[in-house]
């Protein structure tokens, strides 16, 4: 077995390298499929992504005429951002997936009544990447369900806790 040291600075898929994650997407979808799609950025958005200044909560994703495109997200420039360029913290960005994603994607959109939402934004080898789900919507009483399986979870984390100090 080959052992792969890491170089400083790097850090594994869930240490410092994801910059936003969208906590809300899992509490109302049931995603049943991942993709990972690159995002195509302005200059001034990779340096706000750099400094994790980014908001995927309200954001979606539109397939449309082929093409996939990012909607809601926010981008806050920094103060530092030039001064003859207009930052547009909510521009509708391009995601960059295979014509075989992006067919599955609008089929499930259209025919199942699925959507796509952004799960998380990272960094993989310096290019900003996009996870996003295809979920179905959930139902009040399956967000009660899980809120109530949240609740078990953490009173069995605490109670183990106790029992083995």
């Amino acid at each position: 077995m080959r052992r792969v040291s890491k170089k400083a600075g790097q850090s594994k898929k869930t240490g410092s390298d994801v910059v936003a994650l969208n906590r809300k997407a899992g509490f109302d979808f049931f995603i049943e499929e991942r993709f990972e799609a690159g995002l195509a950025l302005e200059g001034w958005e990779v340096k706000s992504l750099r400094a994790k200044r980014v908001n995927l909560t309200e954001s979606h994703v539109l397939v449309r005429r082929g093409e996939a495109w990012l909607i809601g997200c926010t981008i806050t420039p920094l103060s530092t951002a030039s001064t003859h360029i207009r930052a547009d913290p909510t521009r509708t960005r391009k995601l960059l997936l295979h014509r075989r994603e992006i067919d599955r994607l609008a089929g499930a959109v259209d025919r199942s009544g699925y959507a796509v939402v952004p799960l998380r934004l990272y960094w993989k080898r310096g290019v900003a990447k996009v996870e996003i789900g295809l979920g179905k919507g959930k139902k009040k009483q399956d967000k009660r369900a899980d809120k109530k399986e949240q609740d078990w979870q953490r009173q069995r984390e605490r109670l183990l806790k106790h029992k083995v100090h």
